[in-house]
């Protein structure tokens, strides 16, 4: 497990006075502001947050140390990580996204699928992506309780139940 989370995004500046559009990964949105200070993907810059007004596609807010429209525009595509031990912790059945990246994925037999590639949310529910060996293209496997009966994030793996056919 990593010590940072992936919290949000900045997706551009937002107006002439130095607000961006930031787009939170929370599952309360508004909550991202919490969590700060925020970090670069390497840890270089830190930011304050304050969440001026919802706009369409996440917020308008105020970064610390970006006051014009330019400094804005130039963080266009910056992920925001929290430090882990600002976030809530979660009931026992759930999880964050990063932890389950590079998980091993094994099938109910102990037979090696994959690994868990990205966890991708495509608004019906989350599917774990799985590159694996003899597979000639990555496979989305949903992420249910019927599908992953068993996430064992201290041994690195997780138990899978495919529908028939989905794994070669």
């Amino acid at each position: 497990m990593t010590d940072r989370v992936c919290v949000g995004v900045i997706s551009g500046a937002f107006g002439v006075r130095g607000e961006v559009r930031l787009k939170s990964f929370c599952a309360d949105p508004e909550a991202i502001a919490d969590y700060a200070p925020l970090f670069d993907e390497a840890g270089k810059r830190s930011f304050d947050v304050t969440i001026t007004r919802p706009v369409k596609g996440g917020f308008a807010a105020r970064l610390s140390g970006v006051s014009t429209k330019e400094q804005g525009d130039a963080l266009k595509g910056t992920r925001l990580f929290a430090d882990r031990d600002r976030l809530p912790d979660l009931p026992e059945d759930e999880y964050y996204h990063t932890d389950l990246i590079g998980l091993e994925v094994v099938d109910t037999g102990g037979q090696v699928l994959g690994k868990v590639r990205a966890v991708l949310d495509l608004g019906a529910g989350d599917l774990l992506e799985v590159q694996g060996p003899g597979l000639k293209s990555t496979v989305l496997l949903p992420f249910t309780n019927a599908c992953v009966p068993t996430v064992d994030l201290a041994a690195g793996r997780l138990i899978a139940d495919p529908p028939e056919g989905l794994f070669p």
